[in-house]
């Protein structure tokens, strides 16, 4: 079968030939993660154009690679050499929102803060919020098993997803999973399909659970005078016995960067901004938030507060969503996102210093510290092969340090192409070996994003 064939089996508009349109869908937002030219690009409107495409793909043995809105951050959704590249993000219905269930029923190309938005007006609420939230979509967070701020408390995307409809390396279209709050028929394959960033299957559907609206949070700010101070901070607050909605925390380079694109002026005063927040009703919340406050302080804050102004609360998390895109706007940001326990994170950002100067790097720090997934930036100058060879270098070191630490190699962003390597550190040979047995028994072909995520035999 030719390209010709496809297309007349498809709907006008659908597969897209032209390089100039092609160009648009290389990459994801991994820097320096490697990409080729694909054969062609195709925009489907439902499952079944997805299916009669992946048949194609397998009778042709080309590779297909699923894309969302391209947000991701490790090189995933990144093209092959004349690969098909699907790309979902025109899948966009919520089919269904349901009150009494508690779950909504949406395609993949649904963006995230859509989703909350529609479910905040039905008085529920969809958790997982990734920095990205107001252009990554469903179908991409479910891939990648997004997290984000509220996650410390509420969970990541797998904590979520009921069900799934996926288009199977075999070309088949199944639903996996339930719609009922308990189900243990059988094996998890819908969970399997979380995080498996599209080297399983491609997911044309996702039911997701939902929670009632949330309460009001109040927000508890503090400065610290080192990155390391802010760390034990962060172990201070496990220990209390708090947990909080969120705990953030964002260094002095990213508030700088802020300040420089947006002028919010939150880098006069702070070295380090934790950003904390609690959202239990009622005094109880009150009281949880003046300790934090305190716990903020007795750990080193040279300042603290309980702010009691939403709207300069919601400036300073709006900051630390900020953080990422106001590097870039710096130089070619390479990201990291490893995880450690949360005893560790002190050690691990004091690492992360020694490795800055040791590579002669600029590293900028934005985390989820609550949780110990920090996100350590790596910033090179445009055209400088030196310095990207040294960032490339000092991630290679932070991989390595988390490892050491009882960490993992990624807490939310995916292994996709950049964390390849890591990942054959972190998981044992025979675990590697049932991995690459699931793979085989679920993409028999070996079209679904090859060369991704497990590293090559």
């Amino acid at each position: 079968m030719s390209l010709a064939d496809l297309e007349k089996s498809l709907p006008p508009g659908r597969l897209i030939l032209d390089p100039d349109v092609i160009a648009k869908y290389l990459h994801d937002e991994a820097e320096w993660a490697p990409f080729e030219r694909p054969l062609a690009v195709l925009r489907p409107r439902t499952a079944e154009e997805v299916q009669i495409a992946v048949r194609w793909c397998i009778d042709t043995g080309t590779a297909v690679v699923a894309r969302g809105a391209g947000t991701g951050l490790s090189g995933g959704a990144n093209a092959l050499r004349d690969c098909m590249v699907i790309v979902l993000d025109g899948m966009t219905t919520i089919r269904e929102i349901d009150p009494l269930e508690r779950l909504a029923v949406v395609e993949p190309g649904v963006v995230n803060d859509d989703l909350r938005r529609a479910c905040e007006e039905l008085g529920l609420w969809y958790p997982p919020d990734p920095a990205s939230s107001p252009w990554s979509t469903i179908g991409g967070n479910v891939a990648t098993n997004a997290g984000g701020v509220c996650c410390l408390k509420y969970g990541v995307t797998r904590d979520y997803v009921l069900g799934v409809q996926v288009v199977t390396g075999t070309g088949d279209l199944v639903r996996l999973g339930r719609r009922t709050a308990k189900g243990v028929a059988g094996y998890d394959l819908a969970g399997l399909m979380v995080g498996s960033e599209g080297t399983l299957g491609i997911i044309t559907e996702v039911t997701v659970r939902l929670r009632p609206s949330r309460l009001p949070e109040r927000t508890v700010a503090g400065y610290f005078d080192s990155i390391v101070t802010a760390g034990r901070a962060v172990e201070a607050v496990a220990a209390s016995g708090i947990t909080p909605s969120a705990l953030e925390l964002v260094d002095k380079q990213c508030l700088l960067a802020v300040d420089a694109w947006k002028n919010m002026g939150l880098s006069v005063d702070a070295d380090v901004l934790l950003l904390g927040r609690v959202d239990t009703p009622g005094a109880i919340g009150d009281d949880e938030a003046h300790r934090l406050q305190r716990v903020f302080e007795e750990a080193g804050a040279n300042w603290a507060v309980h702010s009691t102004d939403q709207t300069e609360a919601d400036a300073l998390f709006a900051a630390r969503r900020l953080a990422y895109p106001a590097m870039e706007r710096l130089g070619p940001v390479l990201t990291e996102d490893i995880c450690v326990p949360i005893r560790a994170v002190p050690q691990m950002l004091a690492r992360i210093e020694r490795i800055a100067a040791h590579r002669e790097t600029t590293i900028a720090n934005i985390a989820h510290a609550g949780d110990g997934n920090l996100h350590p930036l790596l910033i090179a100058p445009h055209d400088d092969n030196a310095a990207r060879a040294r960032a490339q270098a000092a991630f290679t070191d932070i991989i390595d340090a988390a490892l050491e630490l009882g960490g993992t190699v990624t807490g939310e962003h995916g292994v996709g192409l950049l964390k390849m390597d890591g990942l054959a550190k972190e998981l044992d040979p025979a675990v590697l070996d049932m991995h690459y047995s699931v793979k085989r028994a679920l993409d028999p072909h070996n079209i679904l994003n090859p060369g991704k995520v497990v590293p090559a035999r």
